[in-house]
C-alpha cells in the first residue's frame, strides 16, 4: 500500500514528463503556473490514495448485484438446500479485500 507522499511523488514524476501543461484563459492559452501544477498533483495523488483506501467498497457494491438478485439466491438456496448466495458473497469479499 502506497502512502499519500508516495502517490504525490509518482504523480509529480508523471506531470514532469507531460510539461508544459497549458490552460485557456479567455482567448489566450498560457502555461500552468506553480500553483496550477501543485493543484493537479495534489488532486490526482489524493484521488489515487482515496481509490486505494476506499475503492474496494464500490467494487464490492458493484459485484454483489442487486438486493432483488440476492434475495432470489437466498430463496432458491432455501428451496434447494444450496449455498449459492453465501458462496457468492464470500467470492465477492475474496475478490475485493478490505485493506489492512
Amino acid at each position: 500500500m502506497a502512502t499519500l507522499e508516495e502517490f504525490i511523488a509518482q504523480v509529480t514524476a508523471e506531470v514532469e514528463e507531460q510539461k508544459p501543461l497549458k490552460k485557456s484563459i479567455g482567448n489566450e492559452t498560457v502555461e500552468f503556473d506553480d500553483n496550477d501544477y501543485e493543484w493537479v498533483i495534489n488532486n490526482r495523488a489524493n484521488e489515487l490514495f482515496w481509490q486505494q483506501e476506499n475503492g474496494w467498497i464500490q467494487a464490492r457494491k458493484d459485484a454483489y448485484g442487486s438486493i432483488e438478485d440476492q434475495l432470489d439466491m437466498q430463496y432458491w438456496d432455501s428451496v434447494n438446500g444450496t449455498t449459492v448466495w453465501a458462496d457468492h458473497i464470500a467470492q465477492v469479499k475474496s475478490d475485493n479485500p478490505k485493506p489492512a
